[in-house]
């Protein structure tokens, strides 16, 4: 006897014989097997799959239990499915040549690997249904589900997966069994209209409306497919669950007939893995042209403002351009210079992705090169720096201006309050009236008033002077002050023309004087320059200083006390002149003459020379406290710069040495790969952790800017080349570690072992003679001749070189790098994806043709590649809708013709 049940997924014969592929069926549940609908839908779809076999002998069966009893269409129907040949049937009609015959059916079939058991040849004989169902099953799992395989899967779950990736695209169709997922018909729909889309409308289809759909499928699998219609769609609908052995017959059916299309499909799997590296290099290629778009618009952006020279006409205005300027510094610059680094990164990876994947360099848009950045932000740098220097200039500018202004205010207002009167005093016409004492009086007091008028005359070209300067250094009040300048001058030569007319009316008269104080004189012609002294030291002791260093504002002090060693002198030549006054006093009252009061000849009065002397005392000590508030706040900033100095002279070297170690680390490259780049890791975090001293010296710097210090003896360093030295430190420990990664990247891709590569940097760094991290032409020659190649000075030797140099400098730059010496060796031996191959695989989803259809594209790829591929294939001369692969297949690998 042979059991069906043991032949299912529980009857196999252990692991590694053909049994195995049963191990996946649910066993077959006896009791069912017995219910009605199921028995039905199994005779008809049993004995149909039967028929679709004996046909090709000719032949066919009626009634499944009854015309295999003799056992000789069992033993047909074997024959057909094997393709081999059993041994000869016995004629007779008696029941021993019936068994004999079914005996050896059942032997064949257990010699296929199935071990039956509780399966006897006396139950076919008999046509027990529940047998001959159960060894009829038995044998469709043998030969038709066994040998289907998907990804490692087999037998019923190779067959479930097979259906679900196939109708994987279609809506309101979920595969997940043999029995309930295929009762609306959608699946056996969608299975045909996936391989054979002409022949199904699928959108047409109603999930409601399952008898049409089955009826449907079962109809066009018949007509077009040659697949016989096993299943009747109302047995199916009208089943709670229709029979997963019936189902897995029919649908295996499906399979065989388009098994064909397998090939196809792992053509298409090809095409899928080259289109999804090209996707993702085309991705990279658009996240660099937007960074470095989005990183040259902002440069454009921030050159013309730095390059703005408009001034403006107070220091509070420029201070706030310098503060703006700052912010720009601190805030907005950092970012781009990371930027920056990292545009710089991403061009380097996705040149390695190229060239790892057979593709040709990246070439960006036209200005967005590498090198175009840096040309870009060279241009930045320089307009950066000589803006800081233009605002710089201004603010001393505008300070000079400011100084100016009010030295000519001042020197303006004291000339204008020495005037006030002045006209009127020469105008009067007391002379006509006077007696003769008082006309030598008179002109006594005119010459006095003439000593005075050259005296001032120094102080008018002072003003004349600074208001020239002023208009010279561009003052934003130069109307104002010329205009000013230009009354004072008018009036200085009326006062003149004034003076003159009155000398000579006093001179017409002058014979008429006989008598004349000489005391009051000499007091008037000594008292006036000791008070225009004074005025002139009020004036010195009340004016406006700057300086910039400890040694200026000592020589202010050493001139104030010059100044002040001079007073005692001055305090005797006040009391000698006080002397005068008092002695003129004392002969008036010898004589009994009664003096007018005041003295004729001079305006100066005892009390005016005391009290401007009182005011020169009082103005001493105050010029005193300014200075030493000025030689303190000197002193202050000279703190500064030596602070400052201290610590940029570590700073400086520091970045400097850390310069010079990335540089032998990158030359010399000791260890494995991984060595190196933890190695370059621990170098940048060291530098990261020394951020620290960098941001204490950005904020001394912060201080010395505050303070308005402009030069500092202290140091060779600025503030400037830490910055860019830093930057540089920063970009270059970037870039170094991202070559690295990109060797590692390459040494795995290629399969390149560590032995190869300390070779390859060996014979590299040999030639290498400038440790510049590059070959020149002859050294790359020599380097190759001593691996081996043949590239000589002759016709075909220089003809090898060239082709060589091509690949490794494609951009003709006339160096290699050793990342480009890296790929080429690597390139000789290592197989890669080819554009043939890519061909040769569009060549099978077109059915060998040399054109391709959107349909079969859309029919054989998921959709993205699909519509990827339409989009960009020329069209085809020959049919409508013909596309050319060949053209587009070549352009993946950037060849111009295969």
């Amino acid at each position: 006897m042979v059991d069906y049940h043991s032949a299912g997924p529980c009857g196999g014969n252990g692991p590694g014989t053909n049994g195995d592929y049963m191990a996946q069926e649910d066993d077959w549940d006896r009791d069912l097997l017995l219910d009605p609908a199921w028995e039905k839908q199994q005779r008809k779809t049993f004995t149909a799959w039967c028929n679709s076999h004996l046909r090709k002998a000719g032949t066919q069966i009626e009634n499944i239990d009854e015309d295999f009893r003799d056992g000789l269409k069992l033993m047909l129907l074997l024959e057909v499915i094997s393709g081999e040949r059993l041994p000869k049937p016995e004629r007779g009609k008696m029941r021993v040549h019936k068994i004999n015959n079914v005996n050896k059916a059942l032997d064949f079939i257990a010699s296929k690997g199935v071990k039956l058991v509780s399966i006897g040849a006396e139950e076919i004989v008999d046509g027990n249904a529940k047998m001959t169902l159960g060894m009829i099953w038995t044998i469709i799992l043998r030969f038709a589900i066994q040998d289907i395989s998907v990804e490692e899967t087999s037998a019923k779950e190779g067959l479930l997966l097979w259906c679900q990736r196939k109708t994987a695209p279609y809506k309101n169709v979920n595969v997940q069994n043999f029995h309930i997922s295929w009762k609306d018909g959608l699946a056996f729909n969608a299975l045909i209209h996936r391989h054979r889309p002409e022949l199904i409308e699928y959108d047409k289809l109603r999930k409601d409306d399952p008898v049409t759909n089955l009826n449907n499928a079962f109809e066009v699998a018949e007509k077009y497919l040659d697949i016989p219609k096993m299943l009747d769609a109302e047995d199916i609908v009208g089943t709670l669950r229709p029979d997963e052995k019936a189902i897995m017959t029919y649908v295996s059916c499906f399979y065989h007939a388009f098994s064909g299309a397998q090939k196809a499909e792992t053509a298409a799997n090809r095409i899928c893995k080259v289109l999804a590296v090209n996707q993702e290099n085309e991705h990279l290629m658009e996240d660099y042209e937007k960074l470095a778009s989005d990183l040259l618009e902002w440069i454009k952006r921030t050159i013309p403002w730095l390059e703005d020279r408009s001034p403006q006409k107070t220091i509070q205005e420029m201070q706030q351009k310098l503060e703006d300027f700052r912010d720009y510094r601190r805030v907005h610059k950092p970012p781009k210079v990371q930027e920056k680094c990292q545009l710089e990164i991403n061009f380097n990876t996705l040149q390695t992705k190229l060239r790892l994947s057979n593709r040709p360099a990246f070439m960006p848009s036209e200005g967005k090169m590498v090198s175009d950045i840096n040309n870009c932000w060279q241009h930045l740098e320089q307009a950066e720096k000589g803006y800081e220097e233009w605002l710089l200039n201004e603010i001393r500018r505008l300070e000079r201006l400011d100084h100016l202004a009010e030295k000519f205010r001042q020197k303006a207002s004291i000339h204008e309050a020495w005037t006030e009167g002045k006209e009127a005093m020469l105008q009067q016409k007391d002379y006509e009236t006077a007696t003769l004492s008082d006309i030598k009086a008179l002109i006594r007091k005119h010459e006095a008033f003439e000593s005075d008028l050259a005296a001032h005359q120094d102080r008018v070209e002072q003003i004349a002077a600074i208001a020239q300067e002023l208009n010279e250094l561009d003052y934003y009040d130069s109307p104002s002050v010329n205009a000013r300048c230009q009354k004072i001058c008018d009036q200085w030569d009326v006062l003149g023309a004034l003076t003159h007319s009155r000398r000579e009316a006093l001179e017409q008269t002058e014979k008429q004087l006989e008598t004349i104080d000489e005391l009051h004189l000499e007091y008037a012609k000594r008292a006036a320059p000791f008070n225009n002294w004074m005025e002139s030291a009020m004036e010195d002791l009340q004016d406006m200083f700057i300086v910039h260093t400890p040694e200026e504002i000592e020589g202010l002090i050493a001139a104030h006390d010059q100044f002040k060693s001079t007073l005692p002198d001055a305090d005797r030549e006040r009391e000698a002149i006080l002397g005068i006054q008092r002695e003129a006093q004392r002969v008036a009252d010898l004589q009994g003459i009664k003096l007018s009061g005041n003295n004729p000849y001079t305006s100066v009065t005892p009390h005016v020379i005391n009290s401007k002397w009182e005011r020169v005392q009082q103005l001493v000590p105050k010029r005193d406290h300014a200075l030493l508030d000025e030689q303190s706040k000197q002193q202050s900033n000279e703190h500064l710069r030596r602070q400052f100095a201290s610590q940029a002279n570590i700073v400086g070297p520091w970045i400097q040495t850390k310069m010079e170690e990335i540089g032998r680390i990158s030359i010399e490259m000791n260890g494995t790969l991984e060595d190196q780049l933890d190695h370059l890791k621990q170098y940048e975090q060291s530098i990261v952790e020394y951020k620290p001293n960098m941001d204490l010296l950005e904020q001394q710097h912060q201080l010395i800017q505050e303070a308005l210090i402009f030069d500092n003896k202290h140091t060779n360093y600025t503030m400037e080349h830490i910055r860019v030295g830093w930057e540089q430190l920063l970009t270059t420990i970037a870039r170094t570690i991202n070559e690295v990664e990109n060797q590692i990247l390459t040494r795995d891709a290629k399969g390149i072992s560590q032995e190869q590569m300390q070779e390859f940097r060996a014979s590299f760094n040999h030639f290498d003679k400038d440790h510049g991290g590059a070959l020149g032409p002859e050294e790359f020659k020599a380097c190759l001749i001593s691996l081996g190649y043949d590239v000589e000075n002759d016709r075909q030797g220089d003809a090898e070189f060239s082709r060589i140099m091509a690949l490794v400098d494609p951009n003709g730059s006339g160096s290699v790098t050793f990342q480009a010496f890296i790929d080429f060796m690597s390139r000789e031996t290592t197989d890669t994806d080819t554009a043939e191959q890519v061909i040769a695989s569009f060549r099978v989803l077109a059915g060998d043709k040399n054109y391709i259809t959107a349909e079969e594209l859309r029919r054989e790829l998921p959709p993205a590649q699909a519509e990827y591929c339409i989009a960009r294939m020329a069209p085809y001369p020959g049919p409508d809708g013909a596309l050319d692969y060949k053209s587009f297949s070549t352009a993946l690998y950037g060849e111009s013709d295969l």
